[in-house]
């Protein structure tokens, strides 16, 4: 009879902690019991690691098996403890004749044969296990590349519960996976589509640009088939490159929500999320009874689309408020709060009435004026506050459809938009939280965003002749300033101010 340790890994939020499992085989009569708060896998994992012991040719003890996860105040959850839990058994009744388990982050859900099944959180574990100093990590041959992103960590892929152990004991050598970082972040920057699929929608396109340079949220208005879901697939593609900082946070985030494909070593494109409008806010938020990170987490760094946005429910949208202002989510349940990053830039669609044709010059529009006001209303007013750019999508012409030319490439549109990042950073260097125009609060609109008195008159204008809502004024100084940025000019201009009141349509009175 004897005691062993095996050290592990939990995932809890984005981030990883040790879990040291301590499995003590007694006298008594025979049975197996988990203590440290384990959820439901975790107390399965019995009959998983008993049939994995004996169909991979060794013995389980019929004796009082009793396995610790510690901390024992901290709730485990998930199958990744399989493999630590038949490796701590096996070395308690002596059947592993050497093993420096301390030397060794071990993971990995088992299947009845002894097979190594992969498991969600790789990432965040294998930077963990760097930070405590282990020399290795043995992990499912599917985790490999994943892992394989933190330098400084042996990764050692198993296949099988007899190959660990033919490993630990020395019987057995496995290489050391090994990824060449800067080439898998270079080859997988390359995105499916491209802005030059688009026909026509110039000023869409434009709108698009001074979003993208400004980290401004986007709402696109128009009738169904215009392209403003085709345009929104393609926003992430004319954002600035991610870093390398930011694909490593990107992909820690994927790979908790067990997102991450075999083939897939690190996310380093723009996510684009688009959940369906029947969503709840708990999918789109995140949470749930094992929380996860919900559609804004995972659209990290990238693009959250919200088609078809009246059609959300009213509660879901409302959730959206806090994560758009503080780029952070916060769960919170009896026993833990979670915090989980969402810093993402939020697109919209919708139709400008229920039947989609106000204002088309082909189709006529059936809707009341009531029934527009009452379609429109369910975007509350706190939402809108936080959309900057309000875009106007026409009806794409035949001539423009049949036409063989072919619009700017994204990487030629993404050069502009680098350089107006660049200015803004140098602008913003060493005020906290304020990374691109959008970020602006009433002081720095007050400090940075000057104007002179012909664009004062232009607005006062605007906000008195076309009914825009006072709401309206800052929207149009920070997308004036992103504006002049894109045109590397120190002043806004005139010109910069009218172009951006030409995006505020959702703030005029409908019927003029």
């Amino acid at each position: 009879m004897g005691l062993a340790k095996v050290y592990s890994s939990a995932v809890l939020g984005i981030d990883a902690y040790s879990v040291e499992v301590e499995v003590d085989i007694a006298k008594g009569l025979p049975s197996f019991n988990t203590v440290g708060l384990p959820d439901v896998a975790v107390k399965e994992s019995k009959d998983r690691v008993k049939a994995a012991i004996k169909n991979s040719d060794f013995k389980f003890p019929t004796k009082r098996i009793t396995v610790n996860l510690a901390p024992a105040d901290v709730k485990k959850e998930g199958s990744l403890f399989d493999l630590p839990i038949a490796l701590g058994i096996l070395a308690a009744t002596g059947q592993i004749e050497k093993a420096n388990f301390k030397k060794y982050v071990v993971l990995g859900e088992l299947s009845l044969d002894g097979g190594v099944r992969s498991i969600p959180g790789a990432l965040p574990i294998a930077l963990a296990g760097q930070k405590e100093g282990r020399e290795g990590i043995i992990l499912p041959l599917d985790n490999r590349a994943e892992a394989a992103v933190v330098k400084g960590l042996n990764v050692y892929p198993v296949e099988n519960l007899s190959q660990t152990v033919d490993f630990l004991a020395g019987k057995t050598e496995i290489e050391p996976f090994s990824l060449d970082l800067e080439g898998v972040f270079e080859r997988g920057r390359e995105y499916k589509v491209d802005f030059t699929d688009v026909k026509g929608q110039e000023h869409a396109k434009r709108a698009l640009e001074i979003a993208a340079a400004g980290g401004h949220n986007v709402i696109m208005i128009g009738p169904p088939g215009s392209g403003k879901t085709m345009l929104a697939r393609r926003l992430p593609t004319i954002l600035p490159n991610m870093t390398l900082e930011e694909a490593l946070e990107t992909t820690k985030i994927h790979s908790i929500a067990g997102l991450m494909s075999p083939q897939t070593a690190l996310i380093a494109t723009r996510p684009f999320r688009s959940p369906h409008h029947t969503a709840s806010d708990i999918s789109l938020i995140g949470g749930g009874r094992i929380p996860r990170p919900g559609e804004v987490s995972l659209s990290h760094h990238g693009v959250l689309f919200l088609d078809e946005l009246p059609e959300f429910k009213r509660n879901v949208l409302e959730v959206l408020r806090q994560p758009l202002e503080d780029g952070v989510v916060t769960i919170s349940r009896a026993v833990t709060s979670l915090s989980y990053p969402a810093k993402f830039m939020l697109a919209c669609a919708m139709n400008p009435c229920p039947c989609g044709f106000f204002g088309d010059p082909v189709n006529e529009c059936t809707c009341t004026p009531p029934k527009i006001q009452k379609y429109r209303s369910r975007i509350s007013g706190p939402l809108l506050d936080r959309i900057d750019i309000h875009l106007e999508v026409p009806r794409v012409k035949y001539k423009e459809l049949a036409s063989q030319e072919t619009g700017e490439r994204s990487e030629v549109i993404r050069k502009r938009v680098n350089k107006a990042r660049i200015i803004q950073q140098k602008r913003f260097k060493g005020r906290k939280g304020i990374f691109c125009n959008a970020h602006m609060e009433a002081k720095e609109i007050k400090e940075f965003c000057k104007i002179g008195e012909e664009s004062q008159d232009l607005i006062k204008l605007a906000i008195t002749q076309l009914g825009l809502s006072a709401r309206a004024y800052d929207r149009i100084l920070k997308v004036s300033r992103t504006i002049a940025d894109l045109e590397e000019k120190e002043d806004i201009e005139p010109a910069h101010v009218s172009e951006a009141i030409g995006y505020r349509s959702l703030d005029r009175t409908l019927w003029m």
